[in-house]
């Protein structure tokens, strides 16, 4: 697939709906009210149908059954749906449209038509793009362009079983807290100085806190010579110059 010009780009958002920005304005509650003569949950973010039967399946689209990267999601339950707009149902504000990239550039305007048909629904839309063709780049910058432009995340598979894995990891952490993907950040100061210690590369966790023993405090361990650094077990000749050098440079360079 040739990569879209201006012109042509702009043609093909001409046809999508593409949410707007939000606000800056003071944040009102989400409301949320259940119709029970239609089974039909009116939200902030659009009509969602019936939640699932079971809150730990996942929704997927009828037309979706037969895709073969639903044979490796395993570890939570499918329920097949006809009146879902997206292919997958993830949360109770997320959802997945999946594309490969093959269909993709025989179908140029497919994703242009889901996104129409999607609208404003769901607050997390997830475009997962399966990377099946030996030159993937233009494809990929023209659906980069549409995925910040329409407000999507875009996730690459480069296989069945890796689409299929997203699709259930983002079932599974649904609930949890964002701070299992967040990186640790120590509190301890003497674990701090370990950490710093370790990202001068070829230095090891296990180097740091020997390091640290020996010399009891930062002030000691750069005053140290790199002689000294190098006669240290297990730091070496290589370790302690690269150590030395690293401690010894200026923070700012002239």
């Amino acid at each position: 697939m040739e990569d879209l010009d201006d012109d042509s780009f702009d043609d093909v958002l001409a046809c999508m709906d593409i949410p707007p920005a939000p606000k800056q304005t003071k944040i009102q509650p989400a409301t949320e009210t259940v119709t029970t003569s239609s089974s039909t949950a009116t939200t902030s973010t659009g009509t969602v149908k019936a939640p699932p039967s079971n809150p730990h399946s996942v929704l997927v689209h009828t037309k979706q059954r037969g895709n073969p990267i639903l044979k490796s999601i395993l570890n939570v339950p499918l329920e097949y749906r006809d009146d879902i707009i997206p292919d997958y149902v993830v949360g109770r504000t997320a959802c997945i449209l999946f594309l490969s990239l093959k269909y993709h550039n025989l179908n140029p305007d497919y994703i242009c038509q889901r996104l129409k048909a999607l609208g404003k629904l769901y607050e997390l839309r997830v475009l997962l793009v399966q990377v099946d063709t030996p030159e993937p780049h233009n494809a990929l910058k023209s659906l980069t362009r549409i995925s910040l432009l329409a407000d999507l995340t875009m996730m690459l598979a480069w296989n069945a079983d890796e689409a299929g894995k997203i699709i259930e990891t983002y079932k599974q952490f649904e609930k949890r807290s964002p701070d299992l993907i967040m990186e640790r950040v120590e509190s301890n100061p003497h674990q701090k100085l370990v950490a710093a210690l370790t990202n001068i590369k070829p230095v090891n966790k296990t180097d740091a806190v020997t390091l640290l023993q020996i010399f009891g405090n930062l002030e000691n361990l750069i005053n140290a010579s790199e002689e000294r650094l190098s006669q240290v077990m297990g730091l070496g000749p290589r370790k302690a110059k690269k150590l030395y050098k690293t401690l010894h440079e200026p923070f700012l360079s002239k």
